[in-house]
């Protein structure tokens, strides 16, 4: 019992120590400050976050964590915008825009509780990130909407906005971060949970033992006809019957046989884990210098977990990528650049990229180290590699000019996402450039009629690096005051005549803001909010040049100092007069530097690179306001784009546009840049001008085309450029159109989605980009390793569709031949008649695992990823809700698991935890979920194995997980090397307590068969104590912390040996079995070896047990030198300290103890033995004979059919030279076994494969090609993938036309 209550204890204190980690953490995030308004002080106080309710007025600073879901109703912007980070909710780094209610933006002054009389009534709470439904009611009775455009959520970051004030309507666990949080769950190891079920078996073999003696003492009892003189009445002279006695014995062999049950086993392992642990920490391998981190192995009871996973689901952001899009190639007019210069730069940054990240490009950079919690902080933005090109600058009133020192006052506590060198610094391709020079102001003079009209190519150039600039909801900042954005001069002066004032009433009508201004985010628009697609409804005064407040900054404009070197018609100078000046101050002369160099903060990688781009051309994106947008474009000068509409990207158009007034043209202008496989069906078919335009646009396109097939095979993500020319006529039709839509209450968002595209067509091809996505490093080959060792990757992203399936190729998710099926459905029924649909397809192009489709096939592990065809599945989140669904749970398990990797794009937190959770419960695989942000979290703590990375997006991640690491490369060596090592050396270690054990414990039990089973050991008790305390414990405890079967460089290069362990190859039920059946085997030959040598002799009782026990310590320790695959030298000091300390307590035990158990004594045994020879053969005989089963399996088992890891092993000993070349064989040999089953499996289905030529095809499933239902609700489902890697287009189709 006392061993029992130790192994508890030790146990319950680790297991205190784990969770009062987890309580001082909640205990720090519950005590988190915020100001909260109090009613009784008047006035807003400090308060903790546990403390925040409902209702709650929150005022909140620059930099603060919101602690609450809170309706946004104040803001210090003068836009009534508030910026946040989410990298806590969907894992990004990037900023996002929130707008203040309807009816509070136009207030000056914050909102006073105490005034406050409205009532919100809103949805119950929920997880669904994405939407946000309910209204604000005012006293009057007068209802505005809220939509999650002004909602702040729990955990997000307030950034570049001074202050806010919100009312509370989440609190706790209702806020939807919490509710997207599942919460821990105990895990236990896969190994532990078998152990467990095999000490039940020793506990049902005890029984079987202890019955097998009280039958046994039962019959021998009644075998004598008189009562025995060993068999002692009772005080009143009643005597035992042989069946009492029998049922007393049964308890006296438990108490004897108790050992059976390795108690001791639970402490070893938990100390086996430390030291391994231990190892896992001091691997130099997983040092991140750059961070200062290494391994941090926060769960102390699942180690060797690592080493059977099935099934790996990752994170995209900050998990495989750096989140660095890079400008890489661009195609103009039919022109490619190639930007080989720039293609230099990048390859310096990745030679040495830690130097260029540490020491940022401006004088700031000196005291980045110098942060202040709640400073904000901005990369500096410097001018193009187009310096010499003079122009005027732009200073709002909003900032103060400086110099680039005062600039350098600023403390960087948090650098802008995507400003690193390696995103901003790019060198402009000299082709470009040559074109660029030709860019003149004199060229868009109409007097002079001298000059001839620019060339076609040299327009598509300014439209195209326009809509780079301006295509975007990127905010401009300045980094002497990174809190407030670069605005233009005020507009509210301006006189409205009657036509404005009809739009200013549609404004008030209408929301101000988009419902949905996060462009690249991608976020579909949730129904019920207003305004899906609008953001700003136009001011007509805009459009008016003869207002008197412009006709007077006109004449600003045309002294020396305002006009600059611009060349503009006059009526253009009047478009533009507002923007030379600023409160009356004249703008820089020609040619001045920039007075402040800016800072963007993008909420894509995306937008940021292409505004890095344009910038590099010197087409700078200078400010932006709700109504204007001021680019500074080379020799022209700025100008200024008065905003009329923006219409952020969704998932269904796959684009976004800005409407803008082009202040040149005068002209309404839409710029669209989107999916090549969208924009080019929506391209002009004729052109009004002539059919020669419209033949050198069919031209454009093909070549176009051309270079974006190029650009993919390259593993670059791909966006195309166009535009649109309208007429005020036709812009005023749309308008009208437009706000009929958004003010339905009926089928409001098909209505916008329909306006949408009757705005996005007819456009005009301009150009298209190529960006690369930076991956982290070493990403691709660790995905690669991990494919090989038999594991499959999902991959689970809130990111668009078209982004996640260009990280899967780039990071060799996906490869190029595989063929992808994608289930993009709006219904239950559409996905269900989808899925199956390519899963018959699946058979019939794979029939040799038919068995797959059976309910056994549910339950096993997956097959080898590289037999038969590759296939890959993509699904959105909005199918996804539909195949979570338990009625198509089977079918979509079924799907996945004949794929080789699966894409889940626009996944929220909680269906990340749902898929991990299905796929563990229902496949009964082991499963690991790996991601660095707070949006991870859940998925972590339902996998088996939970892996943080400690990035840039907090700790959250970290908190949750099992095991940290700082870098997705190290996973592989944490899976493959130390995973396999963990899980190897428990087994072994497992199975060796169950062998020692029962091979110990049956000595006492031959023996009953010689003393009438009468529970006499042959032992003494301290003896039988110490024997598995102390003789026995450490050399497996160190057999456990330090057996390498396989080193570790011939772990990494062949990861298939990983398989070993998926298999459970080392700790199977049969092995269990055949490990006690040796155990026996052992047993009776170290029993029965002396008990026929002594036959005979007049030895007493210890003295025939102790040549037993020495030769039972002699077996077990020899028995794991031969099950060892490498022999230290601390190995044979622990094996040779046990057989030491074993003669050591036996001699001065035997010389101490006279009289310790009466009438038997083992006094002076052991020293008499030593002396006698019989015992010395005995020994020896016995071992040899009881080991020589075992020995001559192992060296068969080597010599003949020797396994992978056998086969591995004997490469460690090759010298290394010849080991590479084993190495190299060993995986040729491997890729010709592939070749062989891949040609197999395809020749079956030759006739119906069609041979791929581009890797960037994709197929189709449908009939052969693709697969549509259009059946009442259900919408068209295709499996052909609209994203950068689509399908290559017919060159049949028509040409677009200016128009």
């Amino acid at each position: 019992m006392l061993p029992l209550v130790a192994v508890l204890t030790i146990i319950a204190i680790k297991d205190g120590l784990e969770d009062y980690r987890k309580y001082k953490l909640d205990k720090q995030i519950n005590n988190l400050v915020t100001k909260v308004y109090s009613r009784k002080e008047k006035k807003y106080v400090d308060r903790c976050w546990k403390d925040v309710t409902v209702g709650d007025f929150i005022r909140l600073s620059c930099n603060e964590v919101i602690p609450a879901d809170m309706v946004l109703l104040f803001s210090t912007d003068p836009d009534g915008i508030c910026h946040i980070e989410t990298s806590g909710l969907d894992g990004e780094s990037n900023l996002k825009q929130r707008q203040v209610v309807r009816g509070y933006t136009e207030q000056d002054s914050e909102v006073d509780p105490e005034k406050f009389s409205s009532r919100i009534e809103c949805e119950s709470p929920n997880n669904d990130l994405n939407r946000f439904r309910g209204f604000l009611e005012h006293s009057n009775k007068e209802r505005v909407g809220l939509s999650k455009e002004n909602l702040l959520l729990r955990g997000c970051t307030i950034r570049n906005t001074e202050a806010v004030m919100g009312i509370v309507v989440y609190a706790g666990h209702e806020t939807k971060a919490m509710l997207n949080n599942s919460g821990p769950r105990y895990k236990r190891s896969n190994l532990e949970r078998r152990a467990n079920t095999d000490v039940l078996c020793c506990v049902l073999l005890l029984v079987i033992m202890c019955l097998t003696g009280a039958l046994g003492h039962g019959i021998w009892l009644s075998r004598y006809e008189n009562i025995p003189f060993f068999n002692i009445p009772e005080p009143d002279g009643h005597v035992i019957s042989p069946v009492l006695g029998g049922f007393y014995m049964f308890w006296t062999m438990i108490i004897l046989l108790q050992v059976l049950i390795p108690i001791s086993l639970y402490v070893s392992i938990e100390i086996v884990k430390l030291g391994q642990i231990y190892f896992i920490q001091s691997d130099v391998d997983f040092y991140n210098e750059k961070m200062d981190s290494t391994v941090q192995c926060r769960a102390l009871n699942i180690t060797e977990d690592l080493g059977q996973i099935q099934y790996l689901f990752s994170d995209k952001t900050g998990t495989l990528t750096e989140n660095k899009m890079v400008f890489r190639r661009c195609s103009v007019a039919g022109f490619d650049y190639c930007h080989e210069e720039n293609a230099k730069r990048l390859e310096s940054y990745q030679e040495a990229a830690s130097e260029d990240e540490d020491s940022p490009d401006t004088p700031s950079g000196s005291l980045s180290n110098m942060a202040k919690p709640r400073a904000a902080s901005c990369r500096m933005v410097r001018n193009g590699p187009l310096g010499s090109v003079s122009s005027d600058h732009l200073t709002g009133s909003c900032f103060a000019l400086g110099s680039g020192e005062g600039a350098s006052e600023v403390p960087h506590s948090r650098q802008a996402a995507f400003s690193s060198p390696m995103e901003t610094d790019v060198v402009p391709d000299t082709r470009l450039l040559d074109k660029f020079s030709q860019i003149t102001p004199q060229l868009f003079t109409p007097l002079d009629e001298t000059i001839p009209d620019p060339p076609l190519e040299t327009l598509y150039i300014i439209d195209f690096f326009i809509a780079l600039a301006i295509c975007n909801t990127v905010v401009v900042s300045a980094p002497n005051q990174p809190r407030q954005k670069i605005g233009l001069s005020s507009l509210h002066g301006m006189p409205i005549k009657s036509l404005e004032e009809i739009k200013s009433l549609f404004q008030r009508l209408s929301v101000r803001r988009s419902s949905s201004p996060s462009l690249a985010s991608g976020k579909e628009p949730s129904s019920g909010v207003p305004n899906a697609f609008v953001s700003r409804l136009s001011l007509f005064s805009r459009m008016k040049p003869a207002s008197p407040v412009e006709e007077e900054m006109s004449q600003t404009s045309k002294s020396p100092q305002g006009s600059g070197n611009s060349a503009c018609p006059i009526e253009t100078e009047k478009q533009d007069g507002n923007v030379g000046v600023t409160n009356g101050k004249v703008e820089s002369l020609p040619g001045q530097p920039l007075a402040s160099s800016l800072c963007y903060e993008a909420e894509s990688p995306d937008e940021a690179a292409l505004v890095y781009a344009a910038r590099a051309y010197q087409c700078t994106l200078q400010s932006r306001t709700p109504e204007q947008v001021m680019v500074d474009f080379a020799a022209l000068g700025p100008l200024t784009f008065q905003l009329l509409h923006i219409l952020p990207f969704d998932s269904v158009r796959k684009r976004m546009s800005v409407v803008v007034r082009h202040p040149i043209s005068n002209q309404v202008v839409v710029y669209t840049k989107g999916a090549d496989s969208v924009i080019m069906e929506l391209l002009s078919a004729a052109s009004p001008d002539g059919p020669g335009l419209e033949k050198q646009q069919t031209m454009l396109r093909e070549k176009t085309q051309q270079h974006l097939d190029a650009y993919t095979k390259r593993g670059l993500r791909t966006l195309c450029v166009a535009k649109r020319v309208m007429s005020d006529t036709e812009y005023a039709e749309w308008l009208r159109n437009h706000f009929l839509a958004e003010t339905s209450i009926d089928n409001r968002e098909e209505l916008l989605l329909e306006s949408a595209m009757r705005l996005e067509n007819k456009l005009t091809l301009l150009g298209a980009t190529g960006i690369e996505d930076r991956l982290q490093e070493g990403v691709p080959e660790s995905i690669e390793a991990l494919h090989k060792a038999g594991i499959k990757i999902w991959m689970l992203t809130g990111d668009k569709q078209e982004t996640a399936v260009n990280i899967a190729y780039a990071c060799k998710l996906l490869e190029p031949d595989d063929k992808l099926f994608i289930l993009n459905t709006e219904s239950k029924n559409a996905c269900e008649m989808l899925m199956d649909t390519i899963l018959k397809e699946l058979q019939k192009k794979n029939p040799a695992s038919p068995e797959q489709a059976s309910s056994e096939a549910l339950h096993q592990p997956p097959a080898a990823p590289d037999s038969g065809l590759r296939a890959g599945l993509i699904i959105n989140g909005r199918t996804l809700e539909f195949a979570l669904q338990e009625s198509l749970q089977r079918q979509f398990l079924e799907l996945a698991a004949r794929c080789h990797a699966v894409v889940c794009c626009r996944a929220t937190p909680l269906q990340k935890s749902e898929v991990v959770k299905l796929v563990r419960s229902h496949l009964r695989v082991m499963t690991l979920a790996i991601g660095d942000g707070a949006n991870d979290v859940s998925m972590i703590q339902v996998a088996d194995v939970g892996i943080g990375i400690s990035g840039q997006e907090g700790m959250q991640a970290v908190m949750a997980s099992d095991f940290a690491i700082s870098q997705f490369k190290h996973l592989s060596k944490l899976l493959l090397v130390h995973g396999h090592w963990c899980y190897t050396r428990l087994s072994n270690m497992i199975l060796y307590f169950f062998y020692k054990n029962v091979a110990y414990v049956n000595l006492l039990f031959w023996y009953q068969f010689f003393c009438g089973f009468s529970g006499t050991s042959m032992t003494d008790y301290w003896v039988l104590i110490f024997f598995n305390l102390l003789f026995t414990s450490a050399p497996p405890v160190i057999y456990g912390v330090l057996e390498k079967d396989v080193s570790a460089e011939t772990l990494m290069r062949l990861p298939e040996l990983y398989r070993n362990g998926q298999k459970s190859e080392a700790y199977l039920p049969l092995t269990f079995w055949i490990t006690l059946l040796d155990a026996f085997y052992q047993s009776l030959v170290c029993f029965f070896v002396p008990y026929y040598t002594y036959q005979g002799s007049d030895i007493d009782i210890f003295t025939f047990g102790n040549p037993l026990n020495t030769a039972a310590l002699f077996i077990i320790l020899l028995h794991l030198v031969i099950e060892s695959k490498s022999l230290t030298w601390i190995h044979m000091l622990v094996i040779v300290g046990s057989i030491l300390s074993y003669f050591f307590f036996a001699l001065v035990f035997g010389a101490m103890c006279v009289t310790c158990n009466p009438p038997s004594n083992p006094y002076w045994i052991m020293q008499e033995h030593m002396l006698d020879p019989v015992f010395y053969l005995v020994c020896v005989l016995t071992t040899c004979v009881a080991l020589l089963p075992r020995f001559i399996y192992r060296v068969l088992q080597g010599s003949l059919f020797p396994s992978p890891i056998l086969r591995a092993k004997h490469f460690d000993r090759l010298p290394a030279e010849e080991r590479t070349e084993a190495l190299k064989k060993w995986k040729e040999a491997g890729k010709m076994d592939q070749l062989t089953s891949k040609y197999s499996d395809h020749s079956a289905v030759k006739s119906e494969r069609i041979p791929i030529s581009d890797p960037s095809a994709v197929f189709a499933v449908m009939s052969a090609t693709s697969c549509a239902v259009e059946q009442g609700n259900l919408s068209v489902c295709e499996t052909a993938l609209d994203s950068d890697y689509s399908e290559n287009k017919a060159s049949g189709m028509a040409g677009p036309s200016k128009d």
